[in-house]
This record gives C-alpha cells, structure tokens and sequence, in this order.
C-alpha cells in the first residue's frame, strides 16, 4: 500500500468545482481506459485527466504539484511507494507512448512535468541514501572495466534464474515474464534517451549495443519483439500494461529508475554504470532461464529471448565496461563516483525484486501484487 496521505489539496486535484475544464466533447471517445488501476490519490488525478483532452482536463491539474509533493513527504519509501512509483511509470509513458492512450499534448503539461521533476527528485536522493558508492577505481578505462568485474561477479546461492532453471512450476515461469515485461516490453528504450547525452567513445559504444538490442534494423528481432513472442507462447498478452496491476512497486521502480538516469543528463554516469552493471549480470542467469524454460517442455520459440542474452551480453558486457562506462570515465572523471553507484543501483534495486519473488515461491505464494487478470492471457 502506499504511504501517501490525502488531504485538502488532493481536493483541488479531483473536485469538479475547482476544476475549469468545458464539457467533455466527443473527441474523447478515441481514449480508451487504461488497462490498470490507480493505486492513490496522485496516479488516480493522473489517469483521471489523461482520459480526456488536454483542453477539457488542463486546468483541473493545477494543484497537481502541490499535491504530489504532499504525498512524498507523507511517503516512508519512495522506492516502494505504490502510488508515486505508478505516476511516475504513467508520467515516463507519456514520453515512451503507449502506457496510457491519451491526448499526445499532454506529454509537456507543465503540471506534468513538475510533478515528474518531483518525484524522480525524491526517488534519486532514496537511491542515493539506500544504495552505497562502491569504492571507487581509476577513472582509466580498464580500472574502471575491472571494478565493474568485480562488483558484478556472479556470487553462489540461490537466485531466481538458478529456481527458475530447477524447480519453477509454468505458472511461476508465467509469473516471471510478467515481472520482466514491465522493462523489457520496452527494452533498450530507457538507454537510448542517453545517446544524446554521451559523446565520443562512450556515445559509440552504447549505440552499438543499441544496434543489437534492436535487432540490427528487422523487426522481428528486436529483443522486446522477441520477449513479446516468448509471452505469447506462455498465453501471456503482450500489449504493455496489461500486468501492471500484478507489478509491485519495487518491480516498477527498477524501470522508473532506468528511465529517469536516461532522461537527466546530470545523471549520465549513473546510466553507464547502471547499463554496464544490467550487462554484466545477464548472460549466466538467461542460461539458467533458457534451461528452465526447455525443463518444463517450452521449445527453442520461447527460449529464444533467454539464448539471444546469453550470447548478446556475453559480447555486451565488454563493450559496456571498457568503452561506455570506462570511456565515459577517462572521458569525464568527474563522473567516475556515479558510474559505480549506478551500477551499484542496478545489482541491488534488481535484487530486491528478485528477493521478493524468490521468497514468495519458495513459500508456496504468488510473487504477483494480485492475481493475472481474467481475460488477459491469450
């Protein structure tokens, strides 16, 4: 639940009598509902106004802000806020598209975009307060690679992927894609918003690892394709939001995280690190899930997604370390402390999720929020 209080501004958010926005118009047929839920009283103003037009719901946001502030002072955690974590989610989409159907003016709202600026505010100075600086290397391209070996060194014990390789049920299989697709029916995207923000070696490296997660210009091999098709075959559906209701809050905001590093140029570094920290600890886990997913009887059409990483990342990893991270440092010294907190942000903010999900099947329980809706596998 969220730690989020209501009070009299909230007011100002919902009431029709403080709002100024015209009668709804028949143009507003053409959004449909979003396929989730609120989960407070800010996601709620959200989805709210974005369900009409911006000329008939601008007005009625304007004690959004204040109100958005309210709730994160009022929150003990904004990292496992449910209600800011899914505004944030929703506020990112509309720069993504495809989250929520709405009015394509509503992507530079000011109200909008102060409330985002708020909560990515608060959600990076939580980050900064719960995840540690790493000790810090040269800021010399291999020092810099060979800290982020170390730190991203596969350790012994239990894991999800390992659970998933020996004993996950399908259902538990199922349930891990659902997890995943929050990020990864959007993957790559969340990174490419730094390409602009890099330059030289580092902007060339990340792009060519773009160039794979894109699958080198067809479609259909794109890895958010591919993963869309391994959801499919799992009689999952793939249109994105469908499980957001199931997501926890901790899930979302390893996404939200994601994207605010690639949004803020003044958190360039931490986007390095974070992506060069992603790549380093995917191979050895997407073979343990391409082994689990062959174990429970699933052939090489499902598997492809989990086999694609483990060759991709293999060759990733290096390229992450050395050029983008490490050139990013040689290039930029100064960012060389938010290069390893971000990577550091990646291992332990995935790792709570993973946690989670780890213990509520080892327990016998669902590690969904709630159960997958019906009718929305296929």
């Amino acid at each position: 639940m969220s730690g989020v209080a209501t009070g009299p501004s909230m007011g100002r958010v919902n009431s029709p009598a403080a709002s100024t926005a015209v009668p709804a118009t028949p143009s507003q047929a053409r959004y449909e509902p979003p396929r989730f839920s609120a989960r407070g009283p800010i996601s709620s103003a959200l989805l709210e106004a974005l369900g009409r037009g911006i000329r008939e719901a601008g007005e009625s946001l304007g004690g959004l802000e204040h109100s958005t502030r309210e709730a994160i002072a009022a929150s003990p955690d904004v990292i496992r806020d449910d209600d800011l974590q899914l505004s944030l989610l929703i506020l990112h989409g509309l720069h993504y598209g495809g989250v929520v159907d709405s009015d394509d003016d509503w992507e530079w709202h000011p109200a909008l975009v102060a409330a985002r600026v708020a909560i990515e505010r608060a959600f990076e100075a939580e980050l900064r307060r719960q995840v540690p600086v790493p000790e810090l290397p040269n800021p010399s391209s291999e020092d810099v690679a060979a800290a982020l070996f170390e730190l991203t060194k596969p350790t012994p014990g239990p894991s999800l992927s390992r659970y998933v390789a020996r004993k996950a049920s399908e259902e538990q299989l199922r349930e891990y894609l659902v997890l995943r697709s929050i990020y990864t029916l959007k993957e790559a995207d969340a990174q490419t918003w730094a390409v602009p923000r890099l330059q030289g070696r580092a902007k060339a490296a990340l792009m060519e690892i773009q160039t794979d997660e894109y699958g080198a210009g067809d479609p259909e091999r794109m890895h958010s394709a591919i993963f869309a098709r391994a959801m499919r075959g799992l009689g999952l559906d793939d249109r994105y939001g469908t499980y957001i209701d199931c997501v926890p809050a901790v899930t979302i905001a390893s996404f939200t995280m994601m994207t605010m590093f690639g949004f803020n140029r003044s958190l360039r570094g931490a986007t390095a690190g974070h992506f060069s920290a992603y790549e380093m600890t995917s191979s050895i886990p997407n073979r343990y899930l391409a082994q689990g997913v062959r174990r429970l009887g699933f052939g090489d059409d499902i598997a492809w997604y989990f086999d694609e990483h483990v060759e991709a990342d293999s060759v990733h990893e290096q390229i992450a370390g050395r050029d983008l991270s490490g050139g990013l440092a040689e290039a930029e010294p100064s960012l060389l402390a938010d290069i390893m907190w971000g990577a550091n942000c990646s291992l332990i903010v995935d790792g709570w999720g993973s946690a989670e999900a780890l213990a509520c099947w080892e327990a016998g329980r669902s590690a969904l929020r709630m159960p997958l809706p019906s009718g929305a596998e296929r």
